[in-house]
């Protein structure tokens, strides 16, 4: 049997046209190694950007098209400018050239200098009479450091459940968290999974990182007996009855083993809703539900729509009738029309989402914490779902997201999201963007991006092949950035970037440089530019969250005992023998132990002198996290009680129950949000926190 033949290299015009439009012709996975990509990829990748590289001739026509209009360019479609220092892209305008500047405050002025922040218009007018306009990005040099030292709690909040959750996590149990940990705990905040709306339609893919919006929240954590119509329904026997249901859901979860069901959740929220859907609002909530329709405008009218037509026609827009595809079509408006009761449900779901979401944000200030709640945006969007129908204009069709083959899969990643166009975001001042940060913001104190990567390049896969023929294409990161920066300098929050993983040179300096943190993981954090041992406190970098695991890793009683390696072992997903994988195991968590040891920082749990119990050691691990100069701490809350399971386990489908974990104790048992409040053994973790000042 023959190896298959290399994919055939892009031409030498072929890979000009593409440097030009943001395409990648190479990618280095490794710093001594370089992949060309396959004409292939560049040309299917040039294509979804709308440039026709299919023949020779095509890539000559298009080169040339590019670089006249490149040439003949005054302005591009989108300029930015920091802390009101005048934009480096006017240096470029000849000499004469006279600029007109509408604020987005209403002014108008002839230059640049002292721009208030905001997204304005320009216009530039050259001596012969050529004119351009551009949008306008001026945002704040950088974000605010963070005032001290804060510490808090990550939780999965679907695995956070009460004595009064409907089977999942809710906001009202987020809204408790906060508050507790607030005020008893000390903590500064609490960072949560991404609670994106899903595609409806059982069975729900469970992963929270493949939603069908990220701009709207997902009303399944809506606590239904919080909404004040709650208490005036027309059948109250009914709404009873429900909650019976939703208390033997839970039951099931907590005491009999069952896994999370998040669709028997939203099935009986759903009917609750529907119930108080039927209840009119008072005068105070109709003025303050108009006032979010006004506020949320086309892209809240977009989103209901979407839902009422997805009842209809199911959740995947592309197999709707032809004219309902086109969210802008007569079709769609009159089917809007008709479905105007269903447009008014869901979209009265969305604020009673957004308040609640308010609420827990609320509930954590008023708690003494520095920062609140930590939402998470997910990378992408499912490409079924609401916004890539609404916003389809801006999307890559035929794309989707992944990463490229590295030393860890070597057959790469496809993850299912379609890419943002990197030319509609600029012709359109960053608008999507733009609105979806201002949408988040209202009620995060802080926002993890995750793939924070992202906002330079992303790896482009065509469909119907394999991520091994994708390719990256380039975003403009100022211009992603000053966005960022702007909407979280106006709304006074924190931005915490996911930099984990193969990160270009250039990435983490970038965002430094904005004020936005990164991500440190302890096990991860070792010398690799030398001997490749645990990388000491004093060697860590200050603007980050550190955090000794996350979602997708093992606990840290799992890492410490080897039992993660035991599980994919289990699972089949070992590459090496097992021995092997044991053997590394046990050397990578020793190494740090020692560490730990050398440092001091092993005590002896309950008054007693036995360090090497697996309580100590954790304790240990979070004390060396303290040593650090990060400047947020973050503790898994499972890692307090024990947990042995990993939230996610990456490889995985259905050989592992992904998303749908409650929280447990070392023996596997669920722990309930009250149950973790009266924890001895989390309560000791956390004052190893508060001791120590963090």
């Amino acid at each position: 049997m023959t190896a298959p033949r290399p994919a055939d290299p892009p031409s030498e015009d072929l890979s000009r046209l593409a440097v030009l439009h943001g395409v990648a012709t190479s990618y280095s996975p490794s710093p001594d190694r370089s992949v060309t990509a396959s004409a292939t990829a560049v040309t299917l990748t040039l294509a979804a950007l709308g440039v026709d590289a299919s023949t020779p001739g095509a890539v000559s026509a298009a080169l040339a098209a590019r670089e006249r209009e490149l040439g003949e360019r005054l302005l591009p479609p989108t300029v930015v400018g920091w802390g009101g220092s005048p934009p480096a892209a006017l240096a470029a305008l000849p000499e004469g050239t006279r600029l007109r500047i509408d604020t987005e405050q209403g002014e108008s002025r002839a230059d640049a200098d002292g721009l208030p922040p905001g997204v304005h218009r320009l216009t530039a007018t050259t001596s012969d009479g050529r004119t351009a306009t551009a949008h306008l990005i001026v945002a704040p040099p950088r974000l605010p450091t963070p005032a001290g030292r804060s510490h808090g709690l990550l939780v999965q909040l679907y695995s956070l459940l009460s004595r009064r959750s409907w089977g999942m996590g809710d906001l009202g149990d987020l809204a408790e968290l906060a508050g507790w940990a607030g005020r008893s705990l000390g903590a500064g905040f609490v960072q949560v999974n991404p609670l994106h709306a899903a595609v409806p339609g059982a069975p729900t893919d469970p992963s929270p990182y493949r939603p069908s919006s990220r701009r709207f929240p997902d009303p399944v954590h809506l606590r239904v007996e919080d909404i004040p119509e709650a208490a005036y329904v027309d059948d109250p026997e009914r709404l009873r009855a429900l909650l019976e249901r939703a208390g033997r859901l839970r039951e099931a979860v907590l005491h009999k083993g069952a896994l999370i069901d998040r669709d028997a959740v939203w099935e009986l929220k759903r009917e609750a809703l529907e119930l108080l859907g039927e209840v009119p609002l008072g005068p105070g909530r109709r003025a303050a539900y108009c006032d979010f329709l006004a506020e949320q405008g086309q892209a809240l009218e977009d989103h209901a729509t979407w839902c009422a037509l997805a009842e209809v026609h199911g959740s995947d827009w592309h197999r709707w009738p032809t004219g309902l595809r086109d969210p802008r079509s007569a079709e769609t408006t009159q089917a809007r029309n008709g479905l105007m009761d269903r447009v008014d449900f869901w979209s009265r779901l969305a604020w009673l989402t957004d308040t609640q979401l308010t609420a827990a944000q609320r509930a954590g200030l008023e708690a003494g914490m520095s920062v609140g709640i930590v939402h998470d945006l997910a990378v992408g969007v499912h490409p079924g779902g609401a916004d890539a129908w609404a916003q389809q204009e801006h999307f890559a069709a035929g794309m989707s997201v992944g990463a490229p083959p590295d030393a860890f899969n070597a057959r790469g990643q496809d993850w299912g999201l379609p890419p943002w166009r990197p030319d509609r975001l600029a012709e359109s001042g960053y608008a999507p963007f733009r609105d979806l940060l201002r949408a988040l913001f209202r009620y995060a104190g802080a926002l993890r991006i995750d793939h924070v990567m992202g906002l330079f390049r992303l790896w482009w896969v065509p469909q119907g092949h394999p991520p091994t023929e994708g390719t990256y294409v380039r975003y403009d990161a100022e211009a992603m950035l000053a966005v960022l920066v702007l909407e979280a300098s106006r709304a006074g929050a924190l931005v915490i970037g996911e930099d984990l993983g193969t990160v270009e040179p250039g990435v983490r300096e970038a965002l430094r440089e904005r004020g936005v943190l990164g991500t440190s993981v302890l096990w991860f954090e070792r010398d690799w530019d030398g001997d490749g041992r645990p990388l000491p406190p004093d060697g860590w970098r200050a603007d980050c969250l550190a955090t000794a695991t996350t979602h997708d890793l093992p606990s840290t009683a799992a890492r410490l005992t080897g039992e993660h390696v035991e599980l994919r072992d289990s699972l089949g997903l070992l590459t090496r023998p097992l021995e092997e994988e044991r053997a590394e195991a046990a050397a990578d968590a020793g190494e740090w132990l020692s560490l730990l040891s050398r440092l001091g920082l092993l005590h002896g749990t309950g008054g007693g002198g036995d360090t090497s119990s697996e309580e100590a050691q954790i304790q240990a691990v979070h004390r060396f996290l303290l040593r650090t100069p990060a400047r947020m701490v973050g503790v898994w809350l499972p890692d307090g009680v024990g947990d042995r399971r990993p939230q996610n386990l990456p490889g995985t489908w259905d050989q592992y129950p992904n998303w749908r974990l409650p929280i447990a104790d070392a023996q596997g048992r669920p722990v309930t949000l009250e149950d973790l409040a009266a924890s001895p053994r989390l309560h000791a973790l956390m004052e190893v926190l508060r001791e120590d000042g963090a």
